[in-house]
């Protein structure tokens, strides 16, 4: 069971990297289902409220920032919600490196992808509508990649992690 738990997160961060790179879209049931995984999770190590509470702060924050800057056209809805998810599972320590991380990889991601833009499609990889989308100048940057590859490299120093490798 503490293997199930353990691979819960980074299952949830890969779905969701890959959802928003064909779809351009994170389902708002896998954000729902990391948070109620993070308080099931929560439940069974036994977390101390105090700490629960304070990983719920950090969510909180983040939500909060993230439909700030949603508000401004400078994320997605699903972006601002899963990095709100991610802090959860994080807490309160962890978040800023988690956003430092996502800021970086983010950057990246966005050079990486405005340079293929420059480039032609080939007819061959034009066939793929994910590839057609991410592709187009007008099409955002789906930046749930970042989000998701900030959370899994900063996941193994939470206190969750810890305690179910334990």
């Amino acid at each position: 069971m503490a293997t199930i738990a353990l691979l819960f997160f980074p299952l949830g961060m890969a779905f969701a990297a890959s959802s928003d790179l064909l779809t351009m879209r994170i389902s708002n049931k896998l954000v729902l289902l990391l948070v109620v995984g993070f308080c099931i999770t929560a439940m069974a190590i036994n977390l101390p409220l105090q700490q629960f509470a304070m990983h719920v702060v950090a969510a909180l924050i983040v939500l909060v920032a993230g439909f700030t800057f949603f508000a401004l056209r400078w994320v997605g809805g699903g972006d601002a919600k899963l990095a709100a998810a991610t802090a959860l599972w994080l807490g309160f320590g962890l978040t800023l490196p988690y956003l430092v991380y996502a800021a970086v990889l983010g950057g990246v991601l966005t050079l990486l992808i405005l340079a293929l833009r420059r480039l032609p499609l080939t007819p061959f990889l034009a066939r793929y509508r994910w590839l057609e989308r991410l592709h187009d100048r007008k099409s955002g940057i789906p930046y749930g990649i970042a989000l998701a590859l900030a959370g899994l490299l900063t996941y193994s120093n939470s206190v969750i992690f810890e305690r179910l490798s334990a």
